[in-house]
């Protein structure tokens, strides 16, 4: 585990977490013994973690891997997506995003998917899944 959280994932808390929930969100993905309260949280996070003007609904028929895949590349996402997971085999690693979106659409793994820092995610949960975009 780092000992200090990745750029990827401070920019994307930054944009899409609420103002009062960044900083110990970063401080616990930051800290090893900690990480684990915020990833295992994925699995139903709070939806006022986060800041509802940049939470997009992903169309029914596009749900998929595949079409969760075409709608971030054609929002600016490449190849290769930074995992904050429940997954410990996917958390803090940068992952091709076909694999990870294979790994935990329908699975309801608690993560999210940092395709472009601060800018683009996607998360799923058992609870649904949705885009992030600023």
């Amino acid at each position: 585990m780092p000992n200090i959280s990745a750029p990827q994932e401070e920019a994307t808390i930054k944009a899409f977490i609420v103002r009062e929930r960044r900083e110990r969100i970063i401080a616990h993905l930051s800290n090893p013994k900690h990480r684990r309260k915020v990833t295992e949280s994925l699995y139903h996070p709070n939806v006022g973690w986060f800041d509802s003007r940049y939470v997009k609904q992903i169309p029914s028929d596009q749900s998929g891997p595949a079409g969760i895949a075409r709608i971030l590349r054609a929002k600016g996402g490449g190849l290769m997506c930074w995992a904050i997971s429940a997954d410990r085999a996917l958390d803090a690693k940068e992952i091709e995003l076909d694999f990870a979106l294979t790994a935990i659409v329908g699975r309801e793994i608690g993560t999210i998917l940092s395709c472009v820092p601060g800018k683009l995610a996607f998360v799923e949960s058992e609870d649904g899944r949705f885009i992030l975009e600023r």
